[in-house]
């Protein structure tokens, strides 16, 4: 009887008596958190970078899935944190960190076809996961490639998300203080790009390619790169709802966009993952070089993250303004 009473008591002191459940409606999986999690995996750099900008690195236990370094900032904390993997850990890896909470950056690594593994999976074990709803709200990930956007995404998904994982943390004013800032830097810049006055300015967006010579995965209309051109008053001179398609460069040039921005990144999982070879490309092809953006030396580097859908949304703004302003596009 002693013994029974002591493991009922144990039971009652291991979960908080003021602990309330929070439940999030999370790509349309219910997530049930009973307390703030002391030990997280997160899957995916853009995650990863808002568990920290909300100054809860020391609970995160390993990380996967990288494509550039680390915001600067961030760098002594990220130093701390085991990477599991530059591309995707495995399931193995990611239980062996006893994760009370999985974060994912992309549906595809932890959705119903997840390549790493299933939400079911993870449930079955009572471990929580949480897709971010910048991959999902708007989006058919069902289709092949990187899923076709059914809506245009907003900077507002990206708060959605912040706001979240802070509830889940129990940090709501740490989390409604960071999208104050992120909403404070996109109005003043959006005030900047009227004042440029653009007319009839086009881009095209070279993610990457799966051989430098073959159609490259460029920005479709309704992704995160589409909506920072948008904001900017630039057209999208790619006609797809898709979120990376492929697209051929007669095609573009023929589209002749007025710059074009590459992406730059750590990740070498396909040839023009490297932006030395995109530049060289451009310069030497003999269909990219008659392109005005090429003739101009209109060419944009900017991280691969800050073309996603992640906090770093703004700094592609931002960075895509001041270069803006030096091209003589301006009104």
């Amino acid at each position: 009887m002693k013994n029974l009473v002591w493991t009922l008591l144990a039971g009652l002191l291991a979960t908080p008596v003021n602990a309330e459940k929070i439940t999030l409606n999370n790509c349309g999986f219910k997530v049930d958190i009973i307390h703030p999690p002391e030990r997280v995996v997160s899957i995916g750099q853009g995650g990863t970078e808002i568990l920290y900008s909300l100054g809860l690195g020391d609970k995160v236990v390993g990380t996967g899935v990288w494509f550039s370094d680390v915001l600067d900032k961030f760098k002594g904390i990220n130093d701390k944190v085991e990477r599991l993997a530059d591309n995707e850990p495995s399931f193995e890896s990611i239980l062996n960190k006893k994760p009370q909470f999985v974060t994912s950056q992309y549906e595809w690594h932890i959705g119903q076809k997840g390549i790493i593994a299933t939400r079911e999976q993870f449930n079955e074990l009572n471990i929580p996961t949480y897709i971010l709803p910048t991959d999902c709200i708007g989006k058919d990930n069902t289709t092949e490639g990187d899923g076709t956007r059914t809506q245009l995404f907003s900077s507002k998904l990206i708060h959605k998300t912040v706001r979240e994982l802070a509830q889940v943390f129990d940090i709501s004013e740490k989390g409604e203080a960071l999208v104050s800032e992120l909403v404070a830097r996109e109005n003043k810049a959006l005030e900047t790009a009227k004042s440029l006055n653009l007319q009839d300015a086009s881009a095209v967006f070279w993610y990457s390619s799966p051989e430098i010579k073959a159609d490259p995965y460029v920005a479709g209309q309704k992704g995160a790169a589409g909506y920072i051109m948008k904001q900017l008053s630039l057209r999208n001179v790619i006609n797809s709802d898709e979120e990376w398609p492929t697209v051929g460069w007669e095609t573009i040039a023929r589209a002749n966009p007025s710059i074009i921005v590459i992406a730059k990144m750590q990740r070498r999982r396909f040839p023009a993952d490297d932006f030395e070879k995109k530049l060289e490309f451009l310069g030497t092809d003999p269909v990219a070089r008659q392109m005005e953006a090429v003739k101009k030396n209109r060419v944009i580097i900017l991280d691969a993250l800050d073309m996603d859908a992640t906090i770093r949304t703004i700094n592609a703004l931002e960075a895509i303004l001041t270069k803006l302003e030096t091209f003589g596009l301006a009104q």
